[in-house]
């Protein structure tokens, strides 16, 4: 009897992997130091997927959508310490209205925050009131949203990190 191989997680599979990448380079472009500071530049692209996965601060990232459209931009992205704040399962984060990460009456300041980062392609210092699956609030602060480019440089979505985070 022959063991079937086990499927990836699907923060490693080829896409993710390819995804953890873009968000790597896309940082460094936007501003200029490495989002994660011990990977090696050689490092192989599963490593990579592996290591933001399992980093302490919080990376999320969205498609390309209009964030003034409806439903708006999708997360493609979360790792476990955004699942973690979040209280959601990657079926449930991966995939969904990103607006959602924000209760109704903070969706139009992280809009217009969303825009001030496409419209200069990076920005410093956000901070705004989130809201997990369980309805608990809390507040970000330094947090980093960049522009996602594809290969040939074409806007492909935003990323945002952050580190500082409490209840309220």
């Amino acid at each position: 009897m022959t063991a079937e191989p086990l499927s990836p997680p699907p923060w490693l599979t080829p896409a993710a992997q390819s995804l953890a990448l873009c968000l790597l380079s896309n940082y460094q472009r936007a501003f200029g130091t490495p989002l994660i500071a011990c990977l090696a530049a050689d490092a192989s692209p599963l490593l990579v997927a592996q290591e933001l996965f399992a980093a302490e601060l919080v990376l999320l990232a969205h498609d390309g959508a209009d964030p003034s459209s409806e439903p708006g931009p999708r997360l493609i992205y979360a790792n476990r310490a955004a699942l973690r704040l979040w209280q959601r399962p990657w079926p449930e984060m991966v995939g969904m209205p990103s607006r959602l990460t924000a209760e109704p009456a903070e969706r139009a300041s992280r809009r217009q925050a969303l825009l001030a980062a496409q419209a200069k392609e990076a920005i410093s210092g956000y901070r705004g009131i989130r809201i997990d699956s369980r309805g608990r609030r809390f507040a970000i602060e330094a947090a980093r949203l960049w522009t996602l480019r594809d290969s040939s440089g074409q806007p492909c979505g935003q990323a945002a990190r952050f580190s500082r985070w409490w209840l309220l």
